[in-house]
């Protein structure tokens, strides 16, 4: 279910904003809490996907002046009877045809839910090293051994799908520093990656040859197509609050056998083939970003504030025509290396 609960923690004197700001957004229950003793009071407000940003901005706005005060935004499982104001936006939409493909398009999770979901999925710790250790091992058996599901089962503990949204998420927004900290966490996970699969590569040898492993080092049409389906995939899925798991299997799908493919023919010392993984990787990491950052800007992800969006509109969609001419030029250089 869309809706969210909000919990209003500000000083008492804020308490007729709060709830005059609720009533505004069309928020379906406003209940006032006593006081906490510190003199601040809580406000708990029932709202469904309609206004929830504009409620929650509106919200910031009016108590950014004051330190003491925080809003606690809580998942809803139901509500008997459902949110007042999805059930009008439904009924609204039946009568008159139109609404309810654009509602549910910009409905989701708010800004600030995916922002903290997506800094915490760009940490770079030890259980991300150990995933990304975990998984190249998986995969690199998989793809010597031409074992399909070997390296599907090396998918589904690659984390990589939480840095590589977090960049695309950052674009969207203007968060330098969020995507100053993916690219520090995908580098170092691709890096990490290459290491160990360099590794595996020396110790098996040239004769590593397997189906699975020659695929992953050429770029065709197909790659690029599923590799921006899962970007836009693993956006589409996260800004609606489902479950991201799926998703996750498809972007490492895209990223981590390309990835290990380089490492295992360039410890073999066989550099055209790692070249022709190396393109693949590139071509796969710029077409998720891509499509991912284009899904964020579609769903309505924009800054806070008027003044923080005309300043991150032009940079996002900067970043957009950078991956765009970027993926650009790749696909020219492909094709030239393949004497197209």
């Amino acid at each position: 279910m869309s809706a969210r609960l909000f919990e209003v923690i500000a000083p008492d004197e804020e308490t007729a904003v709060v709830r005059d700001i609720a009533r505004n957004h069309g928020a379906d229950d406003v209940i006032v809490g006593a006081a906490t003793g510190d003199g601040r009071r809580v406000i708990r407000i029932a709202v469904g996907a309609a206004d929830r940003q504009a409620l929650l901005d509106s919200l910031q706005m009016a108590l950014s002046g004051d330190d003491k005060w925080r809003i606690i935004i809580l998942p809803v499982e139901a509500t008997v009877p459902r949110i007042r104001e999805d059930r009008e936006a439904d009924e609204a939409g039946e009568k008159t045809g139109q609404g309810v493909a654009k509602r549910k398009i910009l409905s989701g999770m708010t800004r600030e839910e995916l922002s903290a979901q997506l800094s915490g999925g760009a940490e770079l710790d030890g259980n991300f090293l150990l995933l990304v250790a975990l998984s190249v091992v998986v995969a690199a058996i998989g793809l010597i051994q031409n074992n399909v599901a070997v390296v599907i089962g090396a998918m589904v503990i690659a984390p990589l799908l939480g840095p590589n949204l977090a960049l695309a998420f950052g674009g969207a927004v203007g968060a330098k520093s969020l995507m100053v900290q993916a690219m520090r966490t995908n580098l170092v996970g691709i890096g990490f990656t290459l290491l160990l699969s360099i590794g595996i590569g020396w110790l098996v040898g040239p004769e590593a040859s397997s189906e699975e492993l020659m695929a992953r080092t050429r770029v065709d049409l197909a790659g690029v197509a599923l590799a921006l389906a899962s970007g836009a995939a693993a956006a589409l899925s996260l800004t609606n609050g489902l479950s991201s798991t799926l998703v996750g299997v498809m972007v490492a799908v895209a990223l981590l056998p390309p990835a290990t493919a380089i490492g295992i023919m360039l410890g073999s010392a066989r550099w055209d083939l790692a070249l022709g993984a190396a393109m693949l990787l590139a071509v796969n990491v710029v077409s998720v970003n891509l499509s991912a950052q284009a899904v964020f800007r579609l769903k309505g992800i924009r800054p806070r504030t008027w003044f923080d969006d005309g300043r991150s509109g032009g940079f996002a969609w900067a970043t957009i025509a950078f991956w765009t001419c970027l993926l650009i030029a790749l696909m020219v250089v492909t094709v030239r290396m393949n004497g197209g």
